[in-house]
């Protein structure tokens, strides 16, 4: 029997809850995850060899195994946990086993699965309450066949596609079972696919994620084209993030992509032989929302707020790679800092599509010159509004920055996507849990940037004067009007519902008085 999309993802959901009660829900992903990622390497593996055996024997097979693009022990695999999962120490084999995949795959795996300890009794509980959580997480994914021969397929479709659009849609639960815990490690689907479709990776480009989290958003970028045709590279500060950002990667058979573990802004990993940042054709990020002491790591001797200390105090020159040259953006938010590092990243013909929040767009002292050098600069494209309660983590409505180098245009479009059409219909589907982009609002977006136009009540393209004339404040409803004038009350008919009600009432009194009399109280 094959295994569809919707096997993976209940198999998926049964882990959590086996989970649940127990560990945090912003923490089930760094549990569930890898295990099912060990899953997938030992069915897949195991059918590799399979095939071989079909064919070779002996000494030749073994030096075709050799070729294989991992390798798992059959000590190490799945099936293997699962057999010893009623052992006093499973966490410990569990976390064995992980390290020996790691090991006997470092160049494709490294940093991979070795970054939850499944024996901890400080995390999953006393021995007998961890072991009984590990053995039903195993007996949750055991029944999963991920062989890609059994991996149910549509059209167009390869085994991996399916694996790996599980594997994300999984990520995106369980962003939304963790809520605010969620960080930034996920961006939802569509405006995941709204930031690739105008990048539009060609063949040959590289892609950059400076703030990457799961990869999500990268995968989508660089799948617009082939992926085997695209240099992918991502960094990512927190190591749980990275680990995941790797096996998507592996699962969407990305083998080759660069994740780099660290602080983008204070030890950029991607550099040139000349040590300047590399450059990159296309650049995507859901940046964490105005991070605080985002300068920390450029602090030169540990100064402090304290008596008797000297007060710590970010400055352009402490930068090597110069991207402050236009300002300092304030200790407590970090957007700018984020956008002018893009920029500086950005190659001679490059895009960048970044998510931030509205604060970006009208605050003002440093963060208002860097805009308003950023606007004569030629570099802002496109700012598009987002709906509210669109992300997991915050329910304030963000924003797509697009910045382009070697423009040809000389103004910014302005997108209002929060608001409703010339229908009277929401841009968007309101749930109750987390509102979502539909395909035909994800098209309405697209269409609108590259037709360029103004369309009342979504878009209009401002001039510079324009923009220099709002004091270069890009707050989006000064340049898109969705106000929608209310109806004019008619006095007259209001003051004669008024009287008739008046009426009525004092004809109800009467009658409740008649009633009162006739029962004598």
């Amino acid at each position: 029997m094959s295994t569809s999309r919707k096997d993976i993802e209940n198999a998926l959901m049964r882990g959590a809850d086996s989970l649940r009660d127990t560990i945090d829900a912003a923490n089930y992903k760094d549990y569930v995850l890898p295990l099912m990622f060990v899953k997938y390497l030992s069915d897949t593996y195991k059918e590799k060899v399979e095939n071989l055996e079909k064919e070779y024997q002996g000494v030749r097979l073994e030096r075709q195994k050799r070729y294989l693009p991992f390798t798992v022990a059959e000590d190490c695999s799945f099936n293997s946990l699962y057999e010893q999962r009623y052992s006093d120490n499973i966490g410990q084999l569990i976390n064995m086993a992980m390290r020996r995949i790691e090991n006997d795959n470092n160049q494709q795996l490294a940093g991979v699965l070795n970054t939850t300890d499944y024996n901890s009794e400080n995390a999953l509980g006393t021995r007998e309450h961890k072991n009984a959580i590990l053995r039903e997480l195993l007996e949750d994914l055991h029944p999963l066949d991920l062989r890609p021969s059994q991996i149910e397929v549509k059209e167009g479709e390869v085994s991996a596609d399916v694996i790996g659009d599980a594997y994300e849609y999984m990520i995106g639960q369980f962003a939304s079972m963790a809520g605010k815990k969620a960080g930034s490690f996920y961006t939802p689907a569509a405006v995941s696919e709204i930031m690739a479709r105008i990048v539009n990776v060609q063949p040959g480009e590289r892609v950059y994620d400076p703030t990457c989290g799961s990869g999500s958003l990268l995968i989508k970028a660089a799948k617009k084209e082939n992926s085997n045709q695209v240099s992918i590279f991502g960094q990512e500060v927190n190591g749980s993030s990275v680990a995941m950002a790797k096996m998507n990667m592996y699962i969407h058979e990305i083998s080759d992509a660069k994740i780099a573990w660290g602080d983008t802004l204070a030890n950029p990993m991607f550099k040139d032989e000349d040590g300047n940042l590399l450059t990159f054709d296309a650049i995507v990020a859901n940046m964490p929302f105005s991070k605080d002491k985002w300068a920390a790591g450029f602090n030169p001797g540990g100064e402090a707020v304290g008596k008797g200390k000297k007060e710590f105090k970010m400055e352009a020159t402490l930068d090597k790679y110069h991207r402050f040259d236009w300002g300092v953006p304030p200790a407590s938010k970090g957007d700018w800092a984020f956008l002018l590092h893009m920029i500086a990243s950005a190659s001679i013909n490059g895009r960048i599509a970044a998510v931030a929040p509205h604060g970006v767009l009208f605050r003002g002292a440093a963060e208002g010159r860097i805009r308003q050098r950023v606007i004569e600069e030629n570099l802002l494209d496109a700012i598009i509004g987002l709906p509210e309660n669109l992300f997991y983590g915050t329910s304030i409505p963000a924003c797509i920055l697009v910045f382009k180098k070697d423009r040809s245009e000389n103004n910014v479009l302005f997108i209002d996507a929060s608001g409703k059409d010339e229908n009277g219909n929401l841009r968007y589907k309101k749930n109750k849990r987390q509102n979502v982009l539909e395909t035909k609002n994800i098209d309405d977006i697209v269409n609108a940037y590259f037709e360029r136009k103004d369309i009342d009540k979504f878009s209009h393209i401002a001039t510079i004067d324009e923009i220099k004339e709002n004091g270069y404040n890009l707050n989006i409803p000064r340049y898109v009007d969705t106000f929608e004038e209310e109806e004019l009350v008619d006095i007259e008919e209001v003051q004669n519902n008024i009287d008739r009600l008046k009426y009525e009432i004092a004809e109800a009194e009467k009658q409740l008085e008649e009633y009162l009399r006739e029962l004598g109280l």
